[in-house]
């Protein structure tokens, strides 16, 4: 990221390294022998200072220049130097059934779904940027409701379903996601964000000099042909 002092850059570090060695690795997570090698990092990179994000990431403030690279080979090390800062897996995923007693369904499985649907970077860079956001209940910590994609887990008869919504905005514009119909079983999550993202790549607008972005195509078009695809 740009800084305001010639020479030095803002380094934002993923803790969404998805797969590791066939592992899932929890968005946000991150081990105490990572931890501490952050801690020594920042003390050798970035004056001792390491920010976290509402993102679920953390940032380096200040790093010179031409020690970005060698900071990089560092963090590659540790699994956190994943190239997917605002893609579809940059997920902000709240803790869900398995670790909190306020919620109604799991997210961590499947966040893992989509890792594994969504594992090419060249397609997600194509996509652009998106904010995927999913909560495990109506609480709402990971602010499902202001995600261009809201997942919101729920409770139908002891079984986990997944609300989807579209279409929010948590910037200066920000608003609610409007949801798209019924939930869908947690199997298809992952297939039910593939129609809609195919959707998108089919109605965008694109010219030579930008394409147009996943909350645009939302704002001018509306759900309807979201809802056609995946509801049939």
């Amino acid at each position: 990221m740009a800084h305001k002092v010639d020479g030095y850059r803002a380094v934002v570090i993923s803790l969404k390294a998805g797969l590791v060695d066939g592992r899932y690795v929890p968005s946000g997570d991150l081990s105490d022998a990572q931890m501490d090698a952050l801690a020594d990092l920042s003390d050798r990179y970035s004056f001792g200072e390491l920010r976290g994000t509402y993102q679920q990431n953390l940032v380096f403030a200040d790093v010179q220049t031409n020690e970005l690279y060698e900071l990089w080979q560092q963090l590659a090390e540790l699994h956190l130097a994943r190239a997917n800062i605002n893609t579809l897996t940059d997920m902000i995923v709240c803790p869900g059934w398995d670790y909190c007693s306020l919620a109604n369904a799991t997210t961590h499985n499947i966040a893992e779904q989509i890792e594994k649907q969504f594992d090419d970077l060249d397609y997600l860079y194509d996509l652009g940027d998106i904010r995927l956001n999913m909560s495990g209940c109506m609480n709402a910590c990971a602010h499902h409701h202001t995600g261009d994609i809201g997942i919101l887990g729920v409770d139908k008869k002891g079984e986990h379903w997944y609300q989807i919504s579209l279409g929010g905005n948590s910037s200066n514009d920000a608003k609610l996601g409007k949801i798209l119909g019924k939930a869908v079983p947690a199997d298809d999550v992952a297939s039910t964000l593939q129609t809609i993202l195919d959707v998108y790549l089919d109605i965008r607008g694109t010219n030579e000099q930008d394409v147009e972005g996943f909350g645009d195509v939302i704002d001018r078009v509306g759900i309807a042909p979201f809802k056609e695809k995946v509801y049939g």
